[in-house]
């Protein structure tokens, strides 16, 4: 085989398309969370910590061109400032975490939905003398009429 043809069969594996559909939907599934976090989650805490950005929560390491105070972090930085944005960091974090916990949640869920059924009680036996299976309550062999002890 060429090059071609071993490429296009290792594309082609169930594996790859797979992992490519995997990949597409933890992206999108990773925007929604990123949007969660930053719009959802992040506002309502800002504003208990008296900020009304999260984002914007940043230390300045080194005074940019223009001299600060900055109001924002892209004021900071537009001004050349050398700047800490832990802000941004905590948010980072916290979207992590989401992702993590729901990832896990889906595992989970994955993991009970894979668990075969207990197998049910027998409602049947089989006959010692014609090896036919009857029901479990039978005294008597419908098949070969030989008595059953119970």
């Amino acid at each position: 085989m060429s090059f071609t043809q071993d490429f296009k069969a290792f594309l082609l594996r169930g594996n790859v398309v797979d992992l490519a559909v995997a990949v597409v939907v933890g992206g999108a599934f990773g925007k929604i969370t990123t949007s969660f976090v930053n719009d959802i989650i992040m506002p309502p805490i800002g504003l208990l910590l008296g900020h009304v950005d999260f984002n914007n929560l940043f230390l300045v390491l080194k005074d940019g061109t223009t001299p600060p105070p900055y109001a924002t972090l892209a004021l900071a930085k537009k001004a050349g400032a050398v700047v800490l944005s832990y802000g941004s960091f905590i948010n980072t974090i916290i979207n992590f975490i989401i992702i993590a916990f729901a990832i896990f949640v889906m595992i989970e869920l994955i993991a009970k939905l894979k668990k075969a059924p207990a197998p049910a009680d027998p409602t049947t036996k089989e006959c010692p003398f014609c090896i036919s299976s009857i029901a479990l309550a039978a005294t008597r062999c419908p098949n070969c009429t030989s008595e059953l002890s119970k």
